[in-house]
């Protein structure tokens, strides 16, 4: 965070010193009962229905706490303990992000999609991070209450931001966009995911959609051309500018000549009738749109196609993001226990297709979770998905999995067929098939532990 003067927020926010000094500097800022406070320095927001720890804040001195609560409930501060009282902590609080990020005229991305934003994330991240501060989210960690930090993150040595941002809810990604006030938004992919909070697919498209009012229809946008969901979402006041990418003609960033090659993907970016052949560390076509969203966007901020392409040669994928391990008795394990949902299990069997050709293949799937009312219908279109495939073995786990196997059975599945309520028994039984000749897919919820652990053990 960049040290600002107690003072000045003071007056800032228009606030008064209630208790403590106002000349020291804030080098970060939370919000109480949402973030630990740890350290020294800090700027804490605490609502009037917050429970505050004042002993604890006051051994965390110099602090300074921005509230609303009535003067009788600060008694019991301590001493250490800068109070400023303000007449509203929401108001005071939006003051604040909306001067704090003002202060940076820096490039904001914020990303959003079912799949692929983490992956894009980090590979814009990894690019811009050769000669340059870059703030970015950690792995997944996306939620909207980590927003307000990762913000506190950026100071004047920051040249870029990249952020990654969560649905659950419709509101979610507004709430975040109005916290970053991004500059560039992208939409990877809209499958079906987190229908639980917004109870409808189209519920869901026009959550993901509020990015578009996020960069408060300006800036630059970067979309998936060949994503039909996303096609569904309302442009009509967008008055930024529009960057497309994919295998459509209509791309600006087009992927032609596809290959699977050592280790990842190989293709030809066609842009603006230039052609540049590029490689991206990891398999699948999806793997090929993360890379094109990325190079869209450091390219927007300046980095060269050409230089873009050389450093994305390096990148390191992400762990139980299709991992590919060797595994018990010479088998292949592909680790894809990042997260499960209908998109991401397609694009995985679809790598599969491609990598385990003439192996015998084992899929293992757990529970799609957050599916709402939807539930059954995906579970059971990926069993039908599952049944039109060269699987030797299909292994599910969960209730709601068994679904997955049960539609498989009635579209004529041909390969065999085991149902497991948890993760017991699963090893002994893939001790039994596993071998030099086999592929194992292994894809869950990054909930599952079990299934996490049962990947790590099957691997050498």
């Amino acid at each position: 965070m960049q040290p600002l003067l107690v003072r000045d927020i003071c007056k800032l926010l228009q606030g008064k010193l209630f208790s403590g000094s106002d000349q020291w500097y804030v080098k970060n800022a939370v919000v109480n009962n949402r973030h630990d406070v740890t350290g020294t320095h800090y700027l804490v927001f605490v609502y009037r229905r917050d429970e505050v720890h004042w002993a604890e804040l006051d051994r965390k001195a110099p602090c300074v706490v921005i509230t609303d609560k009535p003067k009788d409930q600060l008694e019991k501060a301590g001493k250490n303990t800068t109070i400023i009282i303000v007449k509203s902590v929401v108001q005071a609080y939006w003051k604040f992000v909306n001067y704090y990020r003002g202060l940076f005229n820096i490039p904001v991305v914020a990303i959003t999609g079912t799949c692929g934003k983490s992956t894009t994330k980090e590979m814009i991240k990894q690019m811009m991070s050769v000669d340059r501060k870059v703030q970015a989210t950690e792995s997944s960690k996306n939620e909207p209450r980590r927003s307000f930090p990762y913000l506190m993150g950026i100071d004047h040595q920051t040249k870029a931001a990249v952020f990654e941002t969560g649905l659950g809810n419709p509101g979610n990604i507004k709430h975040q966009c109005l916290i970053y006030q991004p500059t560039i938004g992208i939409i990877t992919t809209i499958g079906a995911h987190h229908l639980d909070g917004c109870k409808t697919i189209d519920g869901y498209i026009q959550a993901k959609g509020e990015i578009v009012e996020g960069l408060k229809y300006r800036g630059t946008l970067i979309l998936n051309v060949d994503d039909e969901n996303i096609k569904k979402i309302s442009l009509a006041s967008y008055k930024g500018k529009i960057i497309y990418f994919g295998k459509g003609n209509s791309s600006d960033f087009q992927a032609k000549n596809i290959h699977y090659v050592k280790d990842g993907m190989k293709f030809d970016i066609r842009h603006k009738n230039k052609i540049y052949t590029a490689f991206v560390p990891g398999y699948g076509e999806h793997q090929v749109y993360n890379a094109l969203a990325a190079i869209a966007a450091v390219n927007e901020m300046g980095l060269s196609i050409e230089e873009a392409i050389n450093r994305l040669h390096s990148f390191k994928n992400m762990q139980r993001h299709l991992e590919i391990s060797s595994g018990i008795n010479g088998s292949t394990i592909i680790d894809d226990t990042w997260t499960i949902n209908p998109t991401s299990i397609e694009a995985a069997l679809n790598v599969m297709d491609h990598i385990s050709e003439g192996k015998k293949k084992i899929v293992l799937l757990g529970n799609i979770n957050r599916l709402g009312n939807y539930e059954k219908r995906f579970h059971q279109e990926i069993g039908s998905l599952i049944a039109g495939k060269d699987i030797h073995t299909l292994i599910t786990i969960g209730n709601k999995a068994v679904e997955i196997a049960r539609q498989a059975k009635r579209d004529q599945f041909k390969g065999n067929v085991q149902i497991f309520e948890k993760v017991d028994g699963i090893k002994e039984l893939l001790m039994k098939e596993l071998d030099e000749n086999t592929h194992l897919l292994i894809k869950g919820p990054m909930s599952s532990r079990s299934m996490i652990q049962l990947a790590s053990d099957l691997k050498l």
